[in-house]
């Protein structure tokens, strides 16, 4: 199935397979480059709100680097990127109780020609459920080089899944310096996993 893959499609799988291999931070890094604009500016136009379309697009990230053991290469992983990163923006907006898009009507590839498919289960055999938790390790290690008043934000945001008015309540800060914080933190957090040096 492999051969049906455009150059593009092959480049990731390598990445993919790199990654999943040696839990090479490059790798990530590497895919987190190539697909951190795109997945905004997607997530941008359904959500219509610049932080929260960066919002979704880390925890989209996350979420897939979390499940990239699942991707099988019958579809190119863009497709099954984008899918991960529609999903997740759908859970949030049924969440929130905001408008939704049925998600058949946004499956296209990265031809625009429309496509569907399952995510395969999420559960994990004892093998795949180290590879996660070694994957959350990188993640956090990323996180671990912001500087401090920012690290805790992303944690109580990413990991803990805390509103911005409970990590004002919890830090005893205002909500617009949360606000500022985490917008100041994200950039940063882009940049460390985009391998950029100097983030900060």
């Amino acid at each position: 199935m492999t051969n049906n893959l455009t150059e593009k499609g092959k480049r990731d799988l390598k990445l993919v397979n790199r990654a999943l291999e040696t839990g090479n931070p490059t790798a990530y890094n590497e895919l987190m480059k190539l697909y951190r604009d795109p997945l905004y500016f997607m997530l941008f136009e359904k959500v219509g709100d610049q932080e929260l379309a960066k919002d979704l697009t880390i925890e989209s990230l996350g979420k897939a680097f979390n499940k990239l053991h699942l991707y099988v290469p019958n579809y190119v992983f863009s497709t099954w990127l984008f899918t991960v990163a529609r999903n997740h923006c759908i859970d949030y907006l049924r969440k929130n109780k905001l408008p939704t898009v049925s998600i058949d009507k946004m499956m296209l590839d990265e031809d625009g020609k429309r496509t569907s498919f399952d995510l395969i289960s999420d559960m994990l055999n004892p093998e795949q459920e180290m590879e996660k938790k070694q994957r959350i390790a990188i993640l956090r290690q990323i996180v671990d080089q912001l500087k401090p008043q920012y690290r805790t934000l992303v944690k109580l945001r990413y990991f803990k899944e805390m509103t911005y008015d409970e990590i004002a309540s919890t830090l005893d800060i205002p909500i617009g310096t949360v606000k500022a914080q985490l917008h100041r933190s994200r950039e940063q957090l882009f940049k460390i996993m985009s391998g950029v040096k100097d983030a900060y």
